[in-house]
């Protein structure tokens, strides 16, 4: 279980600024979602929490040491799934341990790939198609099974769910729900991408919502330990419909305060 803290960090791309001052700690085994519309560089915060990505400025440390590069000690499960289309369900996972697991042999390694597979109710007779021949959902299966395979403490996760139908979308969140809480003692600490405000309150015990050109923190909300993750926690909470109105209606706020000028994203200036 590692903290996570992000200090006065920026970035820009072709000097163009996407993000700007964010910062943010993270205490270990939270699970943390990035919330807001599209643009507002939510997706490039994970590359630099993956170390994918070098900030322009600030900085993000894991348990005090900053990141330098991507590591093993944080696994990245992609919106397109991030699979070798050359390889099978299982290979896809085996590939994975033999870079994390060094003393396991070949053997071994097929055969915790197929228990990990398992354990996101992945059927057994699609364990040696390859991803082309597998549904989306399968795919994301797959690629979660992955990344708790490697066994990271921080897991990063983009938008995982964004391009599956509603009924496969809730059946994955309450799977990542079960595997996250597996272990109370060394439960993963997750950065979740999301611009859906329904998704980040039923996975997360904290939600940043980052605001828009260039991407900062404009506003916070940590439930605490006890909170139910889950879509029973909607049940008989006015609370947390109240919470809803609000996360809405802060992302409107945000959208409202830009228009299009010459193909891009500007702020309004206030009247």
């Amino acid at each position: 279980m590692l903290n996570v803290a992000v200090a006065n960090l920026s970035f820009a791309y072709d000097e163009t600024p996407i993000l700007a001052g964010v910062d943010m700690q993270v205490e270990a085994g939270s699970f943390v979602c990035l919330l807001g519309q599209s643009g507002c560089g939510k997706s490039t915060l994970l590359r630099l929490l993956a170390g994918l990505e070098k900030p322009s400025a600030g900085q993000i440390r894991v348990e005090g040491r900053p990141i330098a590069g991507p590591g093993l000690e944080r696994g990245v499960v992609f919106q397109d799934y991030g699979l070798f289309p050359w390889m099978s369900a299982s290979e896809n996972i085996a590939i994975a341990l033999k870079q994390k697991f060094k003393t396991l042999n070949a053997a071994e390694r097929r055969a915790l790939a197929r228990e990990r597979l398992a354990e996101v109710e992945l059927p057994s007779a699609s364990f040696d198609k390859f991803p082309g021949q597998l549904s989306g959902g399968m795919r994301q299966r797959c690629a979660i099974a992955r990344a708790f395979a490697i066994d990271p403490p921080i897991l990063l996760m983009d938008e995982p769910f964004a391009a599956l139908d509603a009924v496969t979308r809730a059946r994955l969140q309450e799977l990542v729900i079960a595997l996250w809480r597996k272990d109370a003692r060394r439960r993963k600490t997750v950065f979740f991408v999301t611009h859906d405000v329904d998704e980040a309150l039923t996975l997360a015990t904290d939600i940043y919502v980052l605001g828009q050109s260039p991407g900062r923190i404009v506003h916070r909300h940590s439930f605490g330990r006890d909170k139910v993750l889950g879509r029973d926690a909607f049940r008989g909470d006015p609370g947390l419909f109240a919470l809803r109105s609000q996360l809405i209606g802060i992302i409107n706020e945000e959208v409202s305060a830009f228009r299009i000028l010459d193909g891009g994203l500007a702020r309004e200036a206030a009247e």
